[in-house]
């Protein structure tokens, strides 16, 4: 399995403190917040292989991790010539990520969630894609999901307003993909997974 790591977001929601660095370059703990999220894929999963999804500041990044030999693992960037949204993001790795399914995570991803759970439910339900959801008490800032009783989405709804909240529970923006999935993203459009893909294959 591969790691696909989204790294080239704006940050615009704490500016001033992402005018100068990448979001995921910012430290926790003496580390910016993507090697941690490297690491951690790497320790639980044994992940050695990582695609860096870069447009921000992208050297910064790429000056930091390099081969990523430091950290026992080796690491491909891609570089989209314009923001695509995050699946058309991924879209533009295609090529690196046509073997095997694969994770993908935020670069700034602060959690204690373990990954080994949600492989291990990707394999068990034989599914095509798996997203970790997770309940908060304030769903109004993300895209809440509503499920069924088999745990399989019903609905996304993307930022929704109290009168169309029935659920507490959100898309953590952590998903396995198998390679088919990328040929229902279009080719240099921006296109998104809660806003476009996600709702595409709920219709299929």
């Amino acid at each position: 399995m591969k790691a696909v790591v989204m790294a080239g977001g704006f940050g615009t929601r704490i500016q001033p403190l992402t005018h100068s660095l990448p979001k995921p370059m910012l430290p926790i703990v003496n580390r910016p917040m993507m090697e941690h999220v490297i690491v951690k894929l790497r320790d639980e999963l044994g992940i050695k292989e990582f695609v860096i999804l870069l447009y921000f500041k992208p050297e910064t990044i790429k000056e930091y991790f390099g081969d990523g030999a430091e950290w026992g693992i080796s690491i491909t960037y891609v570089l989209p010539d314009d923001d695509y949204g995050t699946a058309g993001a991924v879209k533009c790795a295609q090529k690196h990520l046509k073997e095997e399914n694969f994770i993908i995570v935020s670069g700034d991803l602060v959690t204690d969630f373990d990954f080994t759970q949600i492989v291990t439910a990707h394999k068990e339900a034989e599914a095509k894609l798996t997203i970790a959801l997770t309940p908060v008490e304030d769903p109004l800032q993300f895209g809440v999901v509503i499920t069924d009783e088999e745990d399989r989405i019903e609905k996304f709804l993307e930022k929704p307003g109290w009168g169309e909240v029935f659920s507490d529970t959100i898309n953590t923006g952590i998903y396995i993909i198998e390679p088919e999935i990328l040929e229902y993203i279009p080719h240099e459009t921006n296109f998104d997974f809660a806003k476009d893909l996600f709702p595409l294959l709920m219709e299929e």
